[in-house]
C-alpha cells in the first residue's frame, strides 16, 4: 500500500484510545504490517476541527496533515532547532518515534509497498505476483496476501467510483434522448443517435476500459469469466450502434423499424455504469472480510516498558525487543509481548484471543500472551516470544493463509462457472438466432438486445464469489473466537465430523500436573528416586516431567546433569545420571527392557484408580521405584463433553497413560470409550481403524505423541497450550486449550457451510431465473422482456447479495 497524500482527506480517530495506546505502525516483527500513513484530518474532534483561518501560529502536523496553533496546543516537540505541533498525543508519539519518516516525506510522495508484498486474488489463491494487476482467470483485481493495519483505499476501489461518477451523467443523458425519442419524439432521431453516440463513447472506451481489457485476457488467456460475458454484451451492443449510426444502409430490412435501424448506445453506456456501480459495492463489501485481521493487527501494543539491567525503565518499539528481556506492564495496559511473569500477580483478559470472557488469574511462573489486557495488578514479565514468533503473529498467520484456501465446495463451482459460461455464450448465439430469423421485426435487432441481456444477465461473478467471501469472514470471526483454521477444508469438514478422538493429558487435564506421591524398593529410599527421576527430566519439556522437577527443588535437592537423555513418545525417557542407566516410563517402557513392576504394580493401580499417572523407575535395569503425579481435570471439560455427546458425537479417550487411570479420568468426565496405554502409532491406528469404519473422525491433542494422530485423523485439533508440533500436525487449533472451544469451531463450521449453500442458492437463483428471461422466452405468451439495462441490475445485485449474506457471519453468535 502507498501512504496517502496528506492533501486527501482521510476520516481517522486519535481519541478513540488512551494516549498510552494511540494508533502507531505495527512493528514489522509482529507481522508483515505496512507503515501507517499520514492522514490529513483529525477524529473530528470538536477541538481539533480545521482552522477556518490560518493563524500566525499556525503549523502543519507532520503527522496527520492537520492545522494547529503552536502558541495553544499542548502537544509539541523539538527537534533539530525547531518547533513541531500536533493535534493530539497520538501524533506527538509517533513522531517522537521516528522523526525523519514524517519530515523526509512531502505531499507527493507516495511510499512503495513493503519489500516482498505479494498478491493474490479472492477467487482464484493460488495465483500469486509481487505486484498488483488482474487475475488471469478471473480477471479480478489482485489484493495484498497480507493486510496493512493502515486501512488506506483498496486503488481499485478508488479509480472504479472516479470512472462511475464521471460516466453517470453521460449514461443518464443517453438513457433519456433514447427514452425521449421512443416516447416523446423531441429530436429527430438521426440527431438523438448522434449525441447518444457521443454521451455513450467516454463511457464504453474510457470508463468500461477496465473491463474491456480483462475481457480480452479471459479471451488471450482461454479463461471464459463474467468479464468475457460482459465484454461481448458492451461490444456488441455499442459496434452494432456505431455501424448502424455510420453506415446504416449495410443494414436489410428485417434491421429497421419505421425505417430506421434503432442505436443501443444507452444499452453499452448504462451497463458500463451499473457494473461500475456493482463494482463498487462489491469492493467495499470485500473490505470488510480483511476487518478481523486488521482488528488482530490492532491488538498488539505499539511500545513496551523494558527494564534494563541498572533497574532503569524506558519506552522502546516493539520490534526491538528480544527473548529475555524483563519489561514492566503496568495496571490496564496490554501485554507488550508472550513472556512469563517474575514479579506481581494481576487478572488478565484474554478474550480478544482467545474467546474467553472471564479474566485469568497470573501470578510467577504463569505464562502471558502478547496483547492481553492486563487488570489492576502490575506485573514484570521476562519476554519468551517476539515478533513473529508471538502467539498474536502467528494466529494473524494462520488466519491470512485461512482465507486465502479454497473449500471443496469452491472446486464446484469454479467448474459449474466455467462450463456455465461457455453455456451462456452458446445461450446468446442461439438467441440471436432465433429471434433474428423467427422474431417479428426488426426480428435481427429484437434478437441483438436479448443475446446482449443473456450475456450480461448470467454473469457468473456471484457463482465464482459464493465460497470465498464465507470462509474469509469465517476465518476471522472464528480466531477472534479462539478457533483457528488452517484452511478451507477444515471449515467445510469439520461440521461432518461424527468421532472425535480425544488425548488425555493437557486435552482433557489441565497438562499442568503436580506431585503426588514417590515409593521405593530397598536399597533405594524415596528421596534418592525422586532426585534421580528430577535429574533425568530436568531437560524435558513434558509437563509430567516438569511436576517432578518442580518437587525435587522445592525440597532442596541438588540435581545431576544427565547424560544421552531419550525420550520415547508415548512410552518414557532414559538416559544416564551418575553413571547410572535410568529408565522413567510406564509398564511398557519398562518391557522393552525386560524389566517387571510386579512388586509396585498393586500400589500403582490404588493410585491410577484415583486418576493419578504413574512412572516407573529403573536403575542399571532393576525397579527401584514409582513416583505418581495428578493431573486435574480442565473447568469445564465435563460440561464441554456433554454438550458433544448431545450434539452425536461419538466420543473416545485415547491415553498414553495406564488404562486403570485413563479409565478413572473418563467416569468422571462421561466417556465410555477409552484405549489407555497407546503409544503414537497406536493413536495413528485407532483413528485409522475408525475412518474405515466409515466414520469422519476428528482427533484432539496437544503434545508430540499426538502428531501422527493429529496428521491421519480427517480433521486435526490441536490445543494452543500444547507444543508447535502438534499445532503443525492439525487443521484446527484452539487458542485458549478448551474444549468449549471447539464447541464454538463446530458452530462456526455449520454456519459457514450453511453460508456457502445460501451463496450459491442465491447465485443459481438469479442465473437460473434471469437467463429464460433475458432469452424472451416469455415475450411471446407473456409479452415479458428484460432490457440489458435491467439485466446489468440484475446482475450487479446477485454479486452484493452473496458478499452481503457472507458478511453476515460476523454477526452469528458462536
Amino acid at each position: 500500500m502507498s501512504e496517502q497524500d496528506p492533501a486527501q482527506p482521510r476520516p481517522s480517530c486519535c481519541h478513540s484510545k488512551s494516549e498510552s495506546e494511540a494508533t502507531e505502525p505495527a512493528s514489522p516483527a509482529v507481522v508483515a504490517a505496512q507503515p501507517v500513513a499520514p492522514k490529513s484530518s483529525c477524529c473530528g474532534h470538536p477541538h481539533h476541527q480545521p482552522l477556518a483561518a490560518e493563524p500566525t501560529s499556525s503549523a502543519t502536523d507532520p503527522v496527520c496533515g492537520m492545522r494547529v496553533d503552536l502558541a495553544t496546543t499542548q502537544h509539541r516537540v523539538e527537534h533539530a532547532g525547531q518547533t513541531y505541533g500536533f493535534c493530539s498525543a497520538g501524533c506527538k508519539q509517533k513522531f517522537s518515534a521516528d522523526p525523519h519518516r514524517y519530515l523526509q516525506r512531502t505531499p507527493q510522495d507516495t511510499a512503495p509497498p513493503p519489500p516482498g508484498t505479494q498478491y493474490t486474488c479472492p477467487m482464484d489463491p493460488e495465483i500469486v505476483r509481487d505486484a498488483p494487476g488482474t487475475c488471469p482467470k478471473c480477471g479480478m483485481a489482485l489484493e495484498p496476501m497480507m493486510p496493512s493495519l493502515d486501512e488506506t483505499e483498496n486503488p481499485e476501489l478508488t479509480d472504479f467510483r472516479r470512472r462511475f461518477w464521471w460516466s453517470l451523467p453521460l449514461s443518464a443523458l443517453a438513457v433519456l434522448l433514447a427514452m425521449s425519442g421512443h416516447l416523446l419524439s423531441l429530436m429527430p432521431m438521426g440527431v438523438s443517435a448522434w449525441l447518444q453516440g457521443a454521451l455513450a463513447t467516454p463511457v464504453v472506451l474510457w470508463a468500461g476500459w477496465p473491463f474491456l481489457q480483462r475481457w480480452v485476457q479471459s479471451i488471450v488467456h482461454r479463461s471464459p469469466n463474467m468479464w468475457t460475458l460482459i465484454g461481448t454484451g458492451v461490444s456488441a451492443a455499442y459496434l452494432y450502434s456505431v455501424v448502424a449510426l455510420l453506415v446504416p444502409q449495410v443494414f436489410p430490412a428485417a434491421f429497421r423499424l419505421h425505417g430506421q435501424v434503432e442505436v443501443y448506445f444507452e444499452a453499452a453506456a448504462a451497463i458500463i455504469s451499473l457494473t461500475l456501480l456493482g463494482q463498487l459495492m462489491e469492493l467495499k463489501a470485500r473490505a470488510q472480510t480483511s476487518s478481523a485481521i486488521r482488528r488482530l493487527l490492532g491488538l498488539a501494543p505499539k511500545t513496551a516498558r523494558k527494564i534494563d539491567a541498572d533497574g532503569s525503565e524506558h519506552d522502546v518499539a516493539l520490534d526491538t525487543l528480544q527473548p529475555g528481556d524483563r519489561l514492566r506492564v503496568r495496571p490496564g495496559e496490554k501485554v507488550p509481548v508472550d513472556g512469563v511473569v517474575r514479579e506481581g500477580r494481576s487478572h488478565l483478559d484474554e478474550s480478544m484471543l482467545t474467546g474467553e470472557p472471564v479474566p485469568v488469574a497470573r501470578g510467577p511462573g504463569d505464562p502471558v500472551i502478547g496483547a492481553t489486557l492486563n487488570g489492576a495488578g502490575a506485573l514484570i514479565i521476562e519476554a519468551t516470544r517476539t515478533g513473529s514468533d508471538s502467539t498474536l503473529a502467528q494466529i494473524v498467520q494462520l488466519v491470512a493463509q485461512a482465507q486465502r484456501t479454497r473449500a471443496p465446495m469452491q472446486a464446484m463451482a469454479d467448474r459449474v462457472a466455467y462450463w456455465f459460461v461457455l453455456a451462456v455464450l452458446a445461450v446468446a448465439v442461439a438467441t440471436l438466432l432465433v429471434w433474428g430469423l423467427f422474431g417479428p421485426p426488426p426480428s435481427w435487432t429484437h434478437g441483438l438486445l436479448n443475446a446482449v441481456s443473456v450475456l450480461i444477465i448470467a454473469c457468473p461473478c456471484a457463482l465464482g464469489l459464493a465460497t470465498p467471501m464465507s470462509i474469509m469472514v469465517a476465518s476471522g470471526r472464528a480466531a477472534q473466537a479462539g478457533v483457528l483454521f488452517r484452511d478451507a477444508q477444515a471449515i467445510e469438514r469439520l461440521r461432518s465430523v461424527d468421532t472425535l478422538v480425544l488425548d488425555k493429558t493437557g486435552t482433557l487435564t489441565r497438562g499442568k500436573p503436580s506431585f503426588g506421591d514417590v515409593q521405593a524398593l530397598a536399597p533405594y529410599r524415596a528421596e534418592g528416586v525422586l532426585r534421580l527421576a528430577a535429574s533425568l527430566d530436568a531437560g524435558s519439556e513434558h509437563p509430567l516431567a516438569q511436576a517432578i522437577v518442580a518437587e525435587a527443588r522445592q525440597r532442596g535437592m541438588t540435581l545431576s546433569a544427565s547424560a544421552d537423555m531419550t525420550s520415547d513418545p508415548g512410552l518414557g525417557v532414559r538416559g544416564h545420571v551418575d553413571g547410572h542407566a535410568l529408565l522413567l516410563g510406564n509398564r511398557a517402557l519398562l518391557a522393552t527392557a525386560r524389566i517387571e513392576v510386579a512388586p509396585l504394580e498393586g500400589t500403582a493401580e490404588a493410585l491410577r484408580l484415583d486418576g493419578a499417572s504413574v512412572m516407573f523407575l529403573a536403575v542399571d535395569g532393576v525397579l527401584a521405584g514409582l513416583i505418581s503425579v495428578v493431573d486435574p481435570i480442565k473447568d469445564g471439560a465435563a460440561h464441554a463433553i456433554a454438550s458433544l455427546k448431545a450434539s452425536g458425537l461419538r466420543i473416545v479417550m485415547a491415553s498414553g497413560d495406564a488404562t486403570s487411570t485413563a479409565q478413572a479420568v473418563a467416569r468422571q468426565l462421561g466417556i465410555d470409550e477409552v484405549h489407555g496405554e497407546t503409544n503414537p502409532a497406536d493413536k495413528a491406528r485407532l483413528v485409522d481403524a475408525l475412518r474405515q469404519q466409515g466414520r469422519v473422525v476428528a482427533m484432539a491433542g496437544d503434545g508430540i505423541n499426538d502428531a501422527p494422530a493429529l496428521a491421519s485423523a480427517d480433521v486435526g485439533i490441536a490445543m494452543g497450550t500444547g507444543t508447535d508440533v502438534a499445532m503443525s500436525s492439525a487443521q484446527v487449533t484452539l487458542v485458549k486449550g478448551e474444549l468449549s472451544g471447539l464447541l464454538r469451531a463446530r458452530r462456526i463450521s455449520q454456519q459457514t457451510v450453511r453460508n456457502m449453500r445460501q451463496n450459491l442458492g442465491f447465485a443459481l437463483f438469479y442465473n437460473g431465473l434471469g437467463v429464460p428471461l433475458a432469452a424472451g422466452v416469455l415475450t411471446p405468451w407473456l409479452g415479458w422482456k428484460l432490457s440489458p439495462i435491467f439485466a446489468a441490475v440484475a446482475m450487479s445485485l446477485s454479486s452484493v447479495s452473496v458478499v452481503s449474506n457472507a458478511l453476515r457471519l460476523r454477526l452469528q453468535r458462536t
